[in-house]
């Protein structure tokens, strides 16, 4: 099965253990996202962490 890779650029790190309830990485996305970037929240499964990221280059 092929796969395809994209860049994508890392706008900030969070742990995944933070307190239940809390989604610090998805509030953190909602600035951007609100001022048009696409940022996306995905999990680093080797790092054990959330990963705020877009498609596009932040300048």
């Amino acid at each position: 099965m092929p796969t395809t890779s994209q860049a994508r650029t890392v706008l900030e790190r969070f742990p995944a253990g933070g307190p239940r309830g809390s989604w610090p990485a998805g509030e953190y996305a909602a600035a951007p996202h609100a001022q048009g970037t696409n940022a996306q929240v995905v999990m680093n499964l080797r790092t054990d962490q959330f990963l705020v990221v877009t498609k596009t280059a932040i300048q």
